[in-house]
């Protein structure tokens, strides 16, 4: 497999000047684990973003997958139940990730990441207040759906394998505005560990991720919003929707730019 690059990046045919924000971390990371597989001879830096999230959290020592089909939300009853509950699913794409293919990946992905993620939460962030206020409810309605189908996309593309990597749960803090941070640690039995944190709020007594910190200080959110509003403040929001839309067909042909 040879090396893939912006994957969670939009391109433009006319770029900015300005350099584009990296892409968020767990799309970072996947491409890193792709390299990975073919090639341990990485940077600095693209090692730090393979240990951060090349792989679904675990206990240090293997936890059994919760009751029930690992796809199907558990009702977990704290934060860091339902990042177990999601580490468990995203581990059973992953060791499953060559029979699946991508398109099963897509499939069952489809299911996890809402059942784990406010992806409307998370899609009105990264737009950020005043483009959302602009935008019409049809408007609105086609970003919310086109971003849930980004954001599962790139997961089916970049869980494509496993290479021994597990995670630990290392538990909760209270975070700003009734949210809590439930605080992991990838250990990769090649290279040293890293820290990868959830910030969670409830939606209908159910724990959600709104953003993912690679570190414990880069937040997904903040990369995607300077990505997203870039392109609506020099276009529109319909540009970023074919962006994404062009995206979404890159991953599933699998030709990556």
């Amino acid at each position: 497999m040879s090396p893939r690059r912006g994957a969670g990046s939009l391109q433009w045919s006319d770029p900015p000047s300005d350099s584009l924000p990296r892409s968020p971390p767990i799309e970072v990371a996947m491409h890193s684990v792709s390299r990975a597989r073919d090639s341990r001879a990485l940077s600095g830096f693209a090692l730090v973003l393979l240990c951060a999230l090349a792989a679904p959290p675990a206990p240090a020592e293997p936890a059994a997958p919760p009751a029930g089909h690992p796809d199907q939300a558990p009702g977990a009853a704290t934060p860091t139940a339902a990042i177990d509950a999601l580490h468990a699913s995203l581990l059973d794409v992953m060791k499953n990730a060559e029979t699946l293919g991508y398109a099963g990946r897509e499939q069952k992905l489809a299911t996890v990441i809402p059942n784990y993620f406010d992806v409307d939460e998370m899609a009105r962030k990264a737009l950020g207040e005043p483009q959302w206020k602009l935008a019409s409810e049809d408007l609105r309605h086609r970003y919310l759906e086109t971003f849930e189908r980004f954001m599962v996309a790139n997961y089916a593309g970049r869980f494509d394998g496993f290479s021994g990597q597990s995670f630990q749960t290392l538990g909760e803090v209270q975070g700003p505005r009734d949210t809590v941070i439930v605080k992991s640690r990838l250990i990769d039995p090649s290279d040293k560990n890293v820290d990868l944190n959830y910030r969670m709020h409830k939606v209908d007594g159910a724990w959600k991720v709104i953003d993912v910190y690679l570190d414990g200080t880069v937040s997904e959110l903040a990369l995607r919003r300077s990505e997203f509003v870039s392109i609506v403040k020099r276009q529109n929001l319909d540009a970023l929707l074919v962006a994404l839309d062009a995206k979404i067909a890159k991953l599933k042909a699998g030709g990556e730019s």
